[in-house]
Formats: C-alpha cells, structure tokens, sequence
C-alpha cells in the first residue's frame, strides 16, 4: 500500500472514529441532561410539599389539638403516616403565630368562623395533594423514560465491540487472543468508569402520597371532629377567631389559605 493511500486510509479512519465518538457522547449527554432536568423537578416538587402540604397539615393538626383527634382525622382522610407532625408543634407559639398569619375566616360566630375555617384547610390540603400526586406521576414518567433510553444506549453502545472496531481502523495487526484479552479488561475499565447512573427512585427522593377523599365524602365527620376539637380547644387558639382576619406582616404570602 503506497504511502498517499495509508494517509488517506488514515484520514478516513479518524473521521469514523470522530463520528463513532460524537455519537457515543452525545447520546450520553442527551441522558444525562434528562437526569439533569429530572433533579431539578423533584427539588421544585419538594417545596410544594414543604410550602403547601406541610402548612395545610400543620395548620390542621393545631386546629385539632389533640393527638387523639389527629389520628381521627389521619385516618378519615386515608393518611397513614403522620407527615410533618411533632408534638412540639402543639406547643410552640411560634410556629402556631406563624402558619396562622394573613388568614381570613368567615361566619357569623366564632365557632362556625373555626369549623368553617378547618375544612377549607381540609379541602386545601386534598386540593394540593391532587397536584402533587400529579407531579409524581409525571415524574414516574420521566424516570421511565430516562431508565428506557439508557438501556437503548448501552444496547447501542458495547465499549468492546466499539474498542474492536476502532483498534481494527489503526491496527491492522491488532489480533490474537494477547490482544483480545487486552480489549476486554480495557473494556470492563471503561465500562465502570463511563457508567450512567440511573436516577434515583422516586420514593427516594419524595414520599409518595395518595390523593385524599374530596370533602363531599368527609364533609359531615370532618365537621363533627371539627365541632369537638373547638369545645376542647385552647384559649390561643380559640382567640384567632374573635375576628374575621388575622395580622398579616409585610412578607411574601404564598401560603395563604386560598388558592
């Protein structure tokens, strides 16, 4: 073979292996900025659950005061976990001053204004779960997704096969069984090094909630429990209600009661 056909024969080889290279890495990256994007969702989705769900049941497990109360309503609404409960939170001023602020209630008596207000909290809580069983499941999705397109990419993608095909290009004397076992453990090297990990499983990363009863199947014991969590209800509390509103600071409110 004359020298000018070896430089082409050359030339031609480092375009395949560009080629070869820009299509491995490129898919990779595809995956990885998927992944990317599907981090960046369960982050956001995690402030959904810690702005809205979690001051919509903190806010009812204060409403009820009472442990036992609490686990009455957990269980009417299907909930099997105490999510975000401490007992703490019963006596703290604080926190009760603050997922308390900038609120509006309506009724006629202090009474109705409290049960009133308690079930627009239920009904908030269901409201705002409904949309975060949604995210999950878009979520769910998206993880498929990602797990299906790299069990493409490595179907696509043997590092052996690709090293084979590539030292075939340079060498042409790169045979035998000294050069096989070289390609494999170089292979087994670099398919633990350019490893893609999967995302992690969802409920990993956020606990997996199911949609709540809608208020016209818990209207009715929702206001009885609430009806007895007002007559065993600390003054504190009981006093939120003496008016139609409570003090609102100058902040930012995305955590008010309506939507």
């Amino acid at each position: 073979m004359s020298a000018k056909q070896k430089s082409l024969d050359n030339i031609l080889a480092d375009e395949v292996k560009q080629e070869i290279a820009g299509r491995y890495f490129g898919f990779r990256k595809l995956i990885e900025e998927d992944t990317q994007d599907y981090t960046q969702k369960i982050r956001r989705h995690s402030v959904i659950l810690e702005k809205r769900i979690s001051f919509d049941l903190i806010r009812l497990y204060l409403l009820l005061g009472r442990e036992e109360l609490i686990q009455q309503f957990l269980q009417l609404a299907g909930l099997k976990e105490r999510l975000f409960f401490d007992p703490y939170l019963l006596e703290s001023p604080t926190i009760q001053q603050r997922v308390f602020e900038c609120q509006r209630f309506k009724g006629w008596t202090r009474k109705g204004r409290f049960v009133r207000y308690s079930l627009t909290c239920y009904d908030n809580l269901a409201f705002h779960v409904k949309l975060y069983h949604q995210k999950l499941q878009e979520l769910a999705n998206d993880r498929y997704n990602i797990m299906a397109t790299i069990e493409a990419f490595y179907e696509q993608n043997n590092i052996s096969a690709i090293l084979a095909f590539l030292r075939s290009l340079g060498d042409d004397h790169s045979t035998g069984a000294m050069q096989g076992d070289k390609e494999i453990g170089l292979a087994e090297g670099l398919d633990e090094k350019l490893k893609i990990n999967p995302p992690a499983p969802l409920e990993q990363m956020l606990p997996l909630i199911k949609p709540l009863p809608p208020m016209v199947d818990l209207k009715r014991p929702l206001r009885r429990l609430f009806k007895q969590a007002y007559l065993l209800q600390k003054p504190e509390i009981i006093s939120l209600f003496d008016a139609h509103s409570t003090p609102c600071p100058e902040r930012d409110y995305a955590l008010k009661t309506d939507r």
